[in-house]
């Protein structure tokens, strides 16, 4: 599988919704998408001014990309006081925004019999997107954490070999564990299955170790950390991770 390499868009946005009360759905269009190549699971990253006059990165997967109409979609969590969270709550249609894309490594693995998703509300947009496009009679299920039941979204895709269970973020450890522990019990199905871990540094850190400890293989787990509680991103987009 050859990943498509990151080229520079100048985009506008063409449209904002709330898909629920804490997450935005933002469309960006550029005639110039009519040459975009992904793979699901890849992010854009978006360039955004701080106060003090100098712009950050932050890194958003593509919820959807429609080449048709030269739209490409991502998912917002409105949290925190960012300098990308602030853009989001006061967007409006024909904003213009400069983006690098598409980025990262952890996309659909083709070979495997079935795949499971797991983390916080930062992972619904990539774990909806890659789920929405495998096969039919491909086996996929998903453990979201989110702030409470508004947050849970529609699955749009083929639903009868899809399962989403969702998990409320009430209280920091017993949620987190809880969701941590719903992914250790859960019966799987046979064969070669592959895992996606994302969110908080902590949790994904917690839900590798508990797939490993099952006796998952390290190959076998696709993890990405996209935020730390309590720490700014670092100005790339990436969390700012404690020295070990």
């Amino acid at each position: 599988m050859t990943l498509p390499g990151p080229a520079a868009w100048p985009l506008s946005v063409t449209a904002v919704n709330d898909v629920t009360p804490r997450m935005r759905r933002i469309e960006l269009g550029s005639p110039a998408l009519a040459a975009f190549q992904y793979l699901p699971g890849q992010d854009v990253a978006l360039a955004f001014s701080k106060d003090d006059g100098t712009s950050v990165r932050r890194r958003y997967t593509i919820r959807r990309f429609d080449r048709n109409r030269a739209l490409l979609t991502i998912d917002v969590v409105l949290h925190g006081d960012g300098p990308a969270v602030r853009w989001a709550r006061a967007v409006r249609p024909g904003v213009s925004i400069d983006a690098i894309g598409p980025r990262g490594k952890i996309t659909l693995v083709n070979d495997a019999d079935w795949h499971l998703f797991a983390g916080d509300a930062t992972a619904v947009p990539g774990a909806f997107a890659m789920m929405e496009t495998l096969p039919e009679d491909v086996p996929a299920h998903a453990f979201l954490l989110v702030d409470g039941p508004e947050e849970r979204q529609p699955f749009t895709g083929e639903a009868s070999h899809r399962t989403i269970a969702w998990r409320y973020e009430t209280s920091q450890m017993t949620e987190s564990s809880g969701l941590v522990a719903a992914v250790t019990a859960v019966d799987l199905p046979e064969g070669q299955g592959h895992a996606y871990v994302a969110g908080e540094v902590a949790l994904v850190s917690a839900l590798k170790a508990a797939l490993l400890d099952r006796g998952w293989s390290a190959d076998r787990v696709s993890a990405k950390a996209y935020w730390n509680r309590g720490r700014a991103n670092a100005g790339h987009g990436e969390p700012e991770l404690r020295a070990s």
